[in-house]
């Protein structure tokens, strides 16, 4: 899926460029460089779920995975900022299969492997997204060691996770990314607590761990329905601070979310931005309408990047492993671009 806002290696607050696809959304969706919370896939599995149970192998060893398609077309205004032609593209996003072992002691392993734009955005690869083991001590508490996903942010990273076809085209700025290092986890019911000591919050292959990355998130579930999350992110090697907290509330079908997120980057620049979504499902419709706003400003004040969008997104359930997503978002950019308006129609396989 072309998200908006996934970033790749040496992209977002790494990068004092701050180049990013805006939908420009993930964008041409414009490509330049490029993340959700696998926390939040649990609460956002799509408007409408689709079937994603593991595949048994035997010996412990299972299966799973998502193929996604879509046709998008760009259609900035010519009379904007950088403006340029329409644009449409078709075919596979993303194919992934995700291994899984559980093995003895607590321990278990997981390695995905995806075809699609990796870490570097240099075009459709297949690489290891994931590879991580796992160690639970108990019931509560567990560590893991390898690449895995930042647990920050409402946006999932995977499309499996969205509750519409793009991004909110800022994660690359506000959330962490695929990191290298050690990640503990503790389950208390009601307020659950995460930490990550990484080589890096936002590079998937930077593994020098000489300036280091840390993430510290609270979690807190008062009551069925609802949820809210904080993360503080540190990252040495790129200079960068980030808060993102976001809360939401699932009743009756609905499901309704705000986020907010604030950084200071390298250099004194800095960002803020927040969304608010609401969606709501009934039998095999679904539908999701979403504000998103914010604004980058460089070391002197001046706003490198400043956008704000509305998306709205009807969904059909096709059957158990298959979900139809189509799209119209229009993003309307005072800085760092054309205002621009997209369509999109997206089958998403699960398996």
């Amino acid at each position: 899926m072309h998200v908006a806002g996934r970033s790749a290696a040496g992209q977002g607050p790494n990068n004092t460029n701050f180049q990013k696809d805006i939908h420009m959304g993930h964008q041409t969706k414009t490509k330049t460089t490029r993340n959700t919370i696998a926390a939040a896939v649990a609460v956002a599995i799509g408007a409408v779920p689709v079937a994603h149970a593991d595949i048994e192998l035997g010996m412990g060893l299972s299966v799973a995975g998502f193929a996604d398609m879509s046709i998008y077309n760009f259609n900035p205004d010519g009379d904007g900022e950088g403006g340029g032609n329409n644009s449409t593209s078709f075919g596979i996003d993303q194919f992934e299969t995700d291994f899984k072992f559980a093995g003895a002691n607590g321990i278990s392993a997981q390695v995905d492997i995806e075809y699609g734009e990796n870490f570097e955005g240099s075009g459709d690869t297949t690489f290891v997204e994931q590879a991580f083991i796992t160690k639970a001590f108990n019931e509560q508490f567990s560590m893991k060691v390898g690449r895995f996903l930042s647990y920050s942010g409402w946006e999932a990273e995977e499309p499996t996770g969205l509750f519409q076809y793009s991004g909110s085209g800022y994660a690359p700025y506000f959330y962490g990314y695929y990191q290298n290092g050690v990640s503990a986890f503790y389950d208390g019911g009601k307020v659950d607590f995460m930490a990550s000591v990484v080589t890096s919050a936002f590079n998937p292959i930077d593994r020098n761990a000489e300036d280091l990355g840390y993430e510290l998130g609270v979690a807190i579930t008062p009551i069925e329905g609802l949820t809210a999350k904080a993360f503080y992110i540190k990252d040495e090697d790129s200079d960068s601070e980030i808060v993102n907290a976001w809360v939401s509330y699932s009743a009756k079908g609905f499901t309704l979310a705000g986020e907010y997120n604030t950084a200071d980057y390298a250099g004194g620049a800095d960002g803020d931005g927040f969304l608010v979504m609401g969606n709501y499902a009934a039998g095999k419709f679904g539908i999701t309408l979403r504000y998103v706003d914010f604004e980058i400003k460089d070391g002197f004040g001046d706003p490198t990047l400043k956008t704000s969008s509305i998306t709205l997104s009807p969904s059909y359930k096709a059957s158990d492993n298959l979900l139809i997503v189509a799209e119209v978002r229009q993003d309307n950019v005072d800085v760092g671009g054309p205002d621009a308006t997209s369509f999109a129609l997206e089958a998403l396989f699960t398996f």
